[in-house]
């Protein structure tokens, strides 16, 4: 059994050597620098609206965090929020910690939101698949970026 709690100061250094893993990883398409990492748990930590960092607590340690991004979807009319990072220890992979925080994040936003949306590299098949027995659906999107 797993808990999700918000994300803490105490937190830090666990969160910060998985977003090492996770950004080190081909989930992610470009490099993200040591600052950036350590300004978006300042941000989850802090006061920041528009960001949400949670933990999974399990047998006394991390076993992983998320990272939630709030916006407003005009394509839907309301609310979105995005699940920005999610990550979980290799040894607690497969486990049901994925199931548990999709339902959590449905109890907790159905009334606050209108959308559920993340981005998957597309040769993560395993997640792809644990997404879709989530009940996720593909968007037939290009997501396009400037940096500034």
């Amino acid at each position: 059994m797993i808990t999700i709690k918000r994300m803490e100061e105490k937190d830090t250094q666990d969160v910060l050597e998985m977003m090492r893993d996770f950004y080190d990883s081909p989930a992610i398409l470009h490099q993200v620098s040591e600052e950036v990492l350590r300004r978006n748990i300042a941000a989850c930590v802090g006061d920041n609206p528009l960001i949400e960092g949670l933990v999974f607590r399990a047998h006394g340690g991390i076993a992983g965090y998320t990272m939630l991004a709030k916006s407003f979807s005009t394509e839907f009319g309301g609310a979105c929020v995005w699940i920005e990072d999610l990550y979980m220890k290799p040894e607690y992979r497969g486990g049901g910690i994925g199931t548990q925080f999709f339902q959590y994040l449905e109890d907790t936003y159905r009334e606050k939101a209108v959308l559920l949306k993340l981005e998957v590299e597309p040769g993560n098949t395993w997640a792809i698949d644990v997404y879709k027995k989530c009940g996720y659906s593909e968007l037939p999107y290009t997501e396009m970026i400037k940096e500034l």
